[in-house]
């Protein structure tokens, strides 16, 4: 791929970059955040193979990444962290920060690819590519309340499960903003989708997803003092948006997998549960619908998510 096909940064906020990654080849799914302070900042790195999209959009912004202080992912999924390893190897002045949960997965990574072959099968590493470790010495982890003061800008850390339980979200109060991963849901925008608007749905992925563990959150979060969500995936939603959006579709999610649950149901099933409930929702609340394959994925991890949640549940 060469760089004219990398999409260019966009300016968010001050000082603040979004980078399109273009995980599966796909613009406006994922995304990096860069923040330009006295310690260049480069929140998520994205999957491995989305490596050459992120060195190019660091470099439309004339930057290195030698240049870089601090690396953070907000969780250990390969779609937000698979590319640490890569960008760890060139970023030779920058830490790596990590929930605490997430840090032993960095320096070895093995268990975290198991995990992923189980979901993902064969497919994992033409999806994500292969995974480098992190040296231990270049990891940081950041406590629940934890600060990191990066020049005009501190960050804090808020542990935030429900999604991952090696989940946590980042507020710049200078940006008004919270750097939420996948913690206030997905944003599937219009230029991604072209429905003509945005919309919002949680992430029941395996095998952490937990709708009371969601709401706490969710409800943490409500306190803090910021305007706007940064999505991984993608981009920007008012706060209050984000956090009602998250929680109502949580509930409906958890008592959709309630009501069909069965020992022996098949994801397939629970999958087409979840695309008609989706649809139908969306064609009552007056919303036009097109091409839904944007979701074919998430539907899947969602409804396999759903399923494991649902069993440890009963259990």
């Amino acid at each position: 791929m060469t760089n004219a096909n990398f999409p260019q940064p966009i300016e968010v906020a001050k000082d603040v970059w979004q980078i399109d990654v273009l995980e599966r080849n796909t613009p406006k799914r994922t995304a990096a955040y860069l923040i330009l302070d006295d310690a260049p900042t480069l929140i998520e790195t994205g999957a491995a193979n989305s490596h050459d999209a992120l060195i190019h959009g660091l470099s439309a912004l004339e930057l290195r990444p030698a240049d870089l202080a601090h690396v953070i992912v907000t969780h250990v999924h390969l779609d937000h962290a698979g590319g640490a390893g890569q960008m760890m190897a060139k970023a030779t002045n920058a830490d790596l920060v990590v929930h605490p949960r997430g840090a032993r997965h960095m320096a070895d990574p093995s268990k975290l690819w198991a995990g992923a072959s189980e979901v993902y099968g064969e497919r994992a590493n033409s999806l994500f590519g292969a995974m480098v470790p992190v040296p231990a010495d270049k990891i940081r982890t950041q406590a629940h309340g934890s600060k990191l003061a990066i020049g005009k800008r501190t960050l804090q850390f808020f542990d935030s499960p429900g999604h991952a339980k090696h989940h946590f979200t980042i507020l710049d109060e200078l940006s008004d903003a919270l750097f939420a991963g996948d913690a206030v849901g997905i944003c599937y925008p219009d230029a991604l989708t072209h429905f003509g608007y945005d919309f919002i749905l949680p992430s029941s992925s395996p095998i952490d997803f937990d709708p009371a563990a969601v709401h706490n959150t969710l409800t943490m979060l409500e306190q803090l003092p910021f305007t706007w969500v940064y999505h991984a995936h993608f981009g920007r939603s008012p706060k209050a948006t984000a956090i009602e959006e998250t929680g109502r579709w949580v509930d409906m999610f958890a008592a959709l997998i309630e009501e069909i649950y069965t020992p022996d149901v098949e994801i397939d099933t629970i999958e087409q549960a979840l695309r008609t409930l989706i649809t139908t929702t969306l064609r009552s609340e007056g919303h036009a619908l097109g091409d839904m394959s944007f979701l074919d994925m998430d539907m899947r991890l969602d409804a396999m998510g759903l399923k494991f949640y649902e069993e440890k549940r009963r259990r």
